[in-house]
């Protein structure tokens, strides 16, 4: 089998399996429960397509039904437990994460990228708040708008960052977001060359995050990780004198102890 990612077209992919998988991820925090006509419309799938794979993932335990009513079951969550439980470095990265948060009081987490979006696969989180939506593992967020998501764009090779350029859709989320591709571009070309990422309330107001990549012992990408903060208690300053520095011991520490 060739390594190249197939299409849609290609005589090898699983177009049913393709539209299985569609089905559960239309399900997320703005819409956990929906009607068999609001599953078809958010995967613009017909109803009778819909119906089919909203019935066979219900037989299979993924999916439960309400009434006119589906949403997901317990049993979902363990295809993201099988992702976690693959990557056995998580639990190492989660006690570094909570070192973080016990150092300096501050919220700290590791994403990875998922086509557009950062998905947090790991997470300590601080006593306040600093956005209106609860992160937790498994939360998905913009790339183009998370220090994450930039530390992680910047690692893409130049093709692949292009095609991305090409296709995101970039929507103002606050009134500091960046809506221009060429502005996001050199954004992300300044994260290459200084190896961290600072996002300045581009995706919520208040919300003030730095990130660094993590590889592990053998140069192999893990993922960013990232110190969330609240923008009127933690100046730039703060950031980059006394944050960037942990940051960057702790994914040293991790590259040491993950191979």
């Amino acid at each position: 089998m060739q390594d190249d990612t197939l299409t849609p077209d290609d005589r090898d992919f699983v177009t049913a399996l393709a539209s299985g998988l569609e089905v559960i991820q239309a399900f997320d925090d703005e819409t956990p429960r929906m009607t068999l006509s609001e599953v078809a419309a958010k995967t613009d799938m017909n109803r009778a397509r819909a119906r089919r794979f909203l019935l066979t993932l219900h037989a299979l335990g993924y999916v439960r039904k309400q009434q006119r009513h589906f949403e997901l079951a317990p049993k979902a969550l363990q295809l993201g437990y099988a992702f976690l439980s693959a990557n056995n470095y998580r639990s190492v990265i989660q006690q570094y994460l909570e070192d973080i948060t016990d150092e300096i009081g501050e919220s700290s987490s590791m994403g990875v990228l998922d086509g557009n979006d950062v998905i947090y696969v790991a997470r300590s989180s601080a006593k306040h708040r600093l956005m209106a939506i609860t992160l937790s593992v498994g939360t998905r967020l913009p790339a183009a708008y998370t220090s994450m998501g930039r530390v992680l764009l910047s690692q893409l090779p130049d093709d692949e960052l292009a095609r991305y350029l090409e296709q995101v859709k970039l929507e103002p989320h606050t009134e500091r977001s960046i809506t221009d591709t060429a502005q996001l571009r050199n954004c992300i070309e300044q994260v290459r060359q200084q190896g961290y990422s600072i996002v300045d309330q581009e995706l919520d107001p208040g919300l003030r995050s730095l990130a660094v990549p993590a590889f592990d012992a053998n140069g192999k990408l893990l993922g960013a990780i990232n110190i969330s903060t609240n923008a009127a208690r933690i100046d730039f300053d703060t950031l980059t004198r006394s944050f960037l520095p942990l940051l960057r011991d702790k994914v040293q520490l991790i590259k040491t102890h993950v191979s």
